[in-house]
């Protein structure tokens, strides 16, 4: 099912990267429209998959999807169009943090879920519990089955200790993150597979040990007491 739904997609975004720009974007704006409905039924795939594993805030696969149409008000790249398709499941409730996205683009499709923009709060939440007990999520980053899917911890890191935490801390190269993500890529070969949408789902699942640990960590004080 796949093979049908992301194979012309991925023919028609190959077309865009070499020629993004309104004129040709309006003429081909049929194909863009057709390519689509497949991306949604991809989605929606995606959507019913992880819905019987996670409770999902996000209302179905559609609703998921990102747009193509960039906002280039601030950005020094004035191309008009998305050169991907990509969406995102948030997960519901306050007591389930992260979120689960996919992105779809030649030569560059992956899946990646964690968190993206804590806010100063959550950050100093989830460095105090990192300091406190390092070793639940060190036993996540280190199993077999996360280094199989994942590899390792990503996300934007600073250059020396955060403030208000010693250098010489043991965790220090936990506490240096300032993201929290999760990563798999999969080649072009694996996206045109008939399965390719179970294969997602499956990787969203294997994100779960690590959403536990930090939902956990930013639901509950030092003493493990609820604070949501």
């Amino acid at each position: 099912m796949s093979q049908i739904l992301l194979e012309p997609a991925f023919h028609f975004l190959t077309q865009l990267r070499d020629n993004n720009n309104r004129e040709w974007f309006n003429e081909n704006k049929s194909t863009y429209q057709s390519v689509q409905k497949g991306v949604i039924q991809f989605a929606e795939s995606l959507h019913e998959g992880i819905s019987q594993q996670d409770e999902i805030e996000t209302l179905n696969g559609k609703k998921s999807l990102h747009r193509i149409y960039r906002d280039v008000r601030f950005s020094k790249d004035k191309t008009p169009y998305s050169t991907h398709f990509g969406g995102s499941f948030r997960r519901a409730t306050a007591l389930r943090r992260g979120g689960y996205y996919y992105h779809l683009e030649p030569g560059n499709t992956f899946v990646i879920g964690g968190f993206w923009g804590p806010s100063a709060q959550d950050l100093l939440q989830i460095r105090k519990q990192i300091q406190q007990y390092p070793d639940p999520l060190r036993d996540i980053l280190d199993s077999k089955a996360f280094k199989q899917h994942f590899g390792s911890l990503q996300g934007q890191q600073l250059k020396t200790k955060p403030k208000g935490f010693e250098a010489d801390d043991p965790s220090v190269d936990l506490l240096r993150y300032k993201q929290f993500l999760i990563q798999h890529s999969f080649s072009d070969q694996e996206v045109m597979a008939d399965d390719f949408d179970q294969k997602v789902v499956e990787y969203f699942g294997h994100m779960r040990p690590f959403f536990d640990y930090m939902s956990e960590i930013l639901t509950t004080d030092l003493n493990g007491e609820p604070i949501v």
